[in-house]
């Protein structure tokens, strides 16, 4: 998804479809890197993940700390030699964004809302970064940026409400930890419902919008909203575990109208 989000971000500064570079080494970039930095957090987690997800491919001994290292740098040199071949500037942007998850897998995560922010910043990134491989950065790309920022950031807020074990034995400060799960599924379900809002913004910040872009953004705005209300009646590590999935579902469905919203101009 995240890769798609390049693709997006692309045909919208450009008001065309990205060249074949532009779209093979933007989608890369991102998916490789994602990819990199989700190992190199696995890592990082392996204690927690013990507790809270024994099943995953390290702490079940599936997978070892060397062979996850191996992998992770692979992904992560893959990434960055990507970017290089779209321009210096996404280079840089490729590398502070790596720089970002390596300081947020080893010391930022215990931040709580802060590391939630860095995740988030990272997962709405590509929307800066696939206007900046075309070298059009238009206004609206900096809605969607906030719009996915807000989206994740509920996402991540609300994820931690099932992480509460490993987490408190890690120190781990996480908005279920420290202020409970009731609470954290109330910021998540705030962050939702601005999400939502904010979305019904983007045709007066750009007027080329097409009409096509409220299906799909309408349909998930519902479903953010169908979440929200799930998360508040229920904030339990079982509900979550749903509502985490499906928000990557309203997710996709935002994206497909953001792109749909884009064909007005091609």
């Amino acid at each position: 998804m995240i890769g798609l989000a390049v693709l997006v971000a692309e045909t919208i500064g450009l008001g065309s479809l990205p060249s074949p570079m532009d779209a093979v080494f933007g989608f890369l970039t991102a998916f490789l890197l994602l990819a990199g930095t989700m190992v190199f957090n696995d890592i990082q987690d392996v204690q927690v993940d013990r507790v809270n997800s024994p099943d995953r491919p390290i702490p079940s001994g599936r997978v070892t700390i060397r062979q996850a290292y191996v992998l992770s740098t692979v992904f992560s040199g893959l990434a960055l030699m990507s970017s290089l071949i779209l321009g210096v500037l996404t280079f840089l942007t490729a590398l502070a964004a790596l720089a970002l998850m390596a300081y947020y897998n080893t010391r930022g995560k215990k931040t709580g809302l802060l590391g939630n922010a860095m995740v988030s910043f990272n997962v709405a990134l590509p929307f800066f970064f696939g206007g900046l491989a075309v070298n059009s950065l238009r206004p609206l790309l900096f809605i969607f940026f906030l719009l996915a920022f807000l989206a994740n950031t509920a996402r991540e807020v609300a994820k931690g409400i099932a992480d509460v074990p490993g987490d408190s034995s890690k120190g781990i400060m996480t908005i279920a930890v420290t202020r409970g799960p009731k609470r954290a599924a109330e910021l998540a379900a705030t962050f939702f419902v601005v999400a939502v809002l904010l979305s019904f913004l983007a045709p007066v910040f750009d007027q080329k919008v097409s009409l096509f872009y409220y299906p799909g953004v309408v349909v998930a705005d519902l479903g953010f909203l169908y979440s929200s209300f799930r998360l508040f009646r229920d904030p339990t590590p079982a509900t979550v575990r749903k509502v985490k999935t499906q928000v990557l579902g309203w997710m996709l469905l935002g994206l497909v109208g953001f792109f749909m919203g884009s064909i007005a101009v091609l």
